[in-house]
């Protein structure tokens, strides 16, 4: 049976520049969709967070910002439906990703506030991309490769070809102009080769290698279908 870890930030905030506090977490659509379809195609999933803390919804994914109706209504039902595993997780330091076929990170804002500057989860990514087995981000969890370094400092993931929330995605959030940073920006600091789609909000995934990203929330289901195909 092929095994799924999914790495999901355990932060109810992204601190502003200011100093205020913008309540997130997980985004309801890059957590459910994926989960629903690695679920339905049997594969086992573990849902690990820093600490062992439950994740937090960010509610602005189930509003307007989370698509039509019937689809937040599809999401929060699926959602529903695991809340057991999502309620309970396994701490991330415990995990050895080594036994997992697949490390998926999904998004939210979370990843800004913890997994960006988590040292486990960067140790981990850094050994997962070494190791030539599938690890998947998608749109803001790619700012969790801020906190992997390699053995020379530099990023592990610099010359890789990724993608994930653009700016121009971004600025469309109006708190966003009080960020502290822009997903974009670091990641290009890091020496990623940064793709974006042409259209904002539509789905755009890039593969290098073993590292599959996704850059909205929109590429939830086109990020795991490719990577249903290509590690089932």
């Amino acid at each position: 049976m092929t095994k799924v870890l999914f790495v999901i930030s355990a932060a109810d905030r992204w601190t502003l520049d200011d100093g205020t506090v913008h309540p997130s977490g997980y985004w309801a659509e890059e957590v459910a969709v994926p989960h629903r379809i690695f679920s339905e195609a049997g594969w086992e999933i573990t849902v690990a967070t820093p600490g062992g803390e439950a994740p937090t919804l960010d509610r602005l994914s189930l509003g307007v910002a989370g698509g039509m109706p019937g689809k937040r209504r599809e999401v929060k039902a699926y959602l529903d439906g695991i809340e057991s595993a999502l309620a309970h997780p396994v701490a991330l330091d415990t995990v050895d990703a080594n036994e997992f076929d697949l490390v998926f990170y999904p998004g939210g804002h979370g990843p800004m506030e913890d997994l960006a500057y988590d040292a486990t989860s960067g140790a981990l990514l850094a050994e997962r991309l070494a190791s030539g087995k599938p690890l998947a981000l998608l749109c803001h969890a790619p700012a969790a490769i801020l906190a992997a370094t390699g053995t020379d400092g530099a990023s592990p993931f610099a010359g890789y070809r990724m993608t994930g929330l653009s700016n121009r995605e971004e600025l469309l959030n109006r708190f966003a102009k009080k960020a502290p940073w822009l997903l974009e920006d670091r990641l290009k600091d890091a020496g990623v080769d940064y793709s974006k789609g042409l259209v904002p909000l539509r789905p755009h995934v890039v593969v290098d290698r073993n590292l599959y990203t996704g850059q909205n929330p929109q590429s939830s289901k086109e990020l795991a279908t490719r990577l249903l195909a290509d590690v089932g």
